[in-house]
């Protein structure tokens, strides 16, 4: 069985696609450089100036010098490029990111996301993230589906400051795969082994079930489902 983390991992990774330039959040996100195919060419951008990270080095390998916006050591590709914050955020902020895959507290059913701050807890500052959500020109947020006390983290409104209104487009939890359109909040996908019945179950938001939906394991579900 695979734990929490690779489920959500296996299935974002089929959303970088050949030739995109990606920005991985830090946390989870970032463990996706290790599991790119290698015919899938893209530059992974962070925003501290680095555009074209590879796959974290080999225990004796690492360089302190080269770290990712989460400060931690990583590698970069052959013709990777280096620059100051500035000429990062130009990059963010002028659009030319294709996808970005943030990490999340919690997400509305209206795409709203909240993953800078828990308040009353010391943090470093809200980083990237406010810009990437507005700057980016996808965004795909993967988290848990349930918090540490099994209360959803897929909320009708978002409790924690919010990093962006209306800015997911799509979620990945490791229990479900959601798209947010203007119609709404929409059930594309469960994982293997995952009913419809127990993402009803574990989300507070509301939301819809794609005719077409995706069993996980290849099949789709036609059928009307009512909820």
């Amino acid at each position: 069985m695979m734990d929490t983390r690779t489920k959500i991992i296996k299935r974002a990774v089929q959303e970088i696609q050949n030739g995109m330039n990606v920005n991985l959040g830090i946390g989870i996100p970032t463990l996706l450089a290790n599991e790119i195919p290698n015919d899938v060419h893209v530059l992974l951008q962070s925003e501290n100036g680095l555009l074209g990270i590879g796959p974290y080095p080999f225990e004796g390998m690492e360089d302190p010098d080269l770290i990712n916006a989460g400060k931690e050591t990583v590698t970069a590709v052959s013709g990777g490029s280096f620059f100051d914050s500035a000429e990062s955020f130009a990059m963010i902020r002028g659009g030319h990111i294709d996808l970005a895959i943030l990490g999340g507290m919690e997400v509305s059913e209206q795409g709203d996301l909240a993953n800078w701050m828990i308040p009353g807890k010391m943090i470093k500052g809200m980083g990237g993230a406010m810009d990437l959500v507005h700057g980016a020109k996808r965004i795909v947020v993967i988290m848990e589906h349930t918090n540490k006390y099994n209360e959803s983290k897929i909320k009708k409104s978002c409790t924690l400051p919010l990093t962006g209104q209306k800015v997911v487009h799509r979620l990945i939890t490791d229990l479900a795969v959601f798209d947010f359109t203007p119609e709404g909040m929409i059930l594309m996908e469960t994982q293997e082994g995952v009913t419809v019945h127990e993402v009803m179950e574990k989300t507070e938001a509301s939301f819809t079930i794609s005719p077409n939906l995706n069993l996980g394991n290849g099949e789709l579900q036609k059928a009307s489902i009512t909820i």
